[in-house]
C-alpha cells in the first residue's frame, strides 16, 4: 500500500490489476501464431517481366498488365475533366474572375451593402467603360 492511501484505493488498484492481468498473460500466444503464419505481397508486373520470387515463409502474387500500361496513369485517375474547368483558361483569367464574383462583398464596391460600398462607384463606372472600349476596339480590329 502506498504512503496515504487508503484501504479502499487500495482495493481499487487490486482489482484493476486483476483484470489487466489476463490480458498480459494471452499476448504470448497470439505472438507465436501470428510468426507462423505466411505473408503474402501483391505484385504487379508488365509485359515479359518475370515475377518475383519471395522468401520461404511469403506467397506473391502477381498480376500481369501489358507493357503499353507500364507508366501509364491508373485507370481510376484517368477521368474526364470537369465541364466546369476550363481547360485553356489561364490563371489570371480565373483570378480575375473570382475577384469578379467576390467584389460585391468588398470595400470600394458602389453598393449600399458593405463597408465603403459607396467608394467604389467612380472604380466600377472606369470598369464598365474599360471593358466597352476594349469591346469596340476588338469589333474594328475583326471588320476587315
Amino acid at each position: 500500500m502506498r504512503r496515504g492511501d487508503s484501504p479502499r484505493m487500495h482495493r481499487l488498484r487490486f482489482a484493476l490489476a486483476l483484470a489487466v492481468a489476463p490480458l498480459f498473460l494471452a499476448l504470448p500466444a497470439h505472438a507465436e501464431e501470428d510468426a507462423s503464419s505466411s505473408r503474402t505481397i501483391n505484385v504487379t508486373v508488365y509485359g515479359n517481366d518475370a515475377c518475383p520470387q519471395g522468401a520461404p515463409d511469403e506467397i506473391v502474387v502477381c498480376a500481369r498488365q501489358p507493357e503499353t500500361e507500364r507508366y501509364r496513369i491508373p485507370k481510376k485517375l484517368r477521368g474526364k475533366r470537369k465541364k466546369d474547368d476550363a481547360a485553356g483558361a489561364s490563371w489570371a483569367s480565373r483570378v480575375e474572375g473570382l475577384e469578379e464574383a467576390s467584389r460585391p462583398m468588398r470595400p470600394g464596391s458602389c453598393s449600399a451593402s458593405g463597408s465603403f460600398g459607396q467608394t467604389g462607384c467612380v472604380q466600377s463606372m472606369l470598369r464598365q467603360w474599360f471593358a466597352e472600349k476594349r469591346q469596340k476596339n476588338a469589333e474594328e480590329d475583326a471588320i476587315p
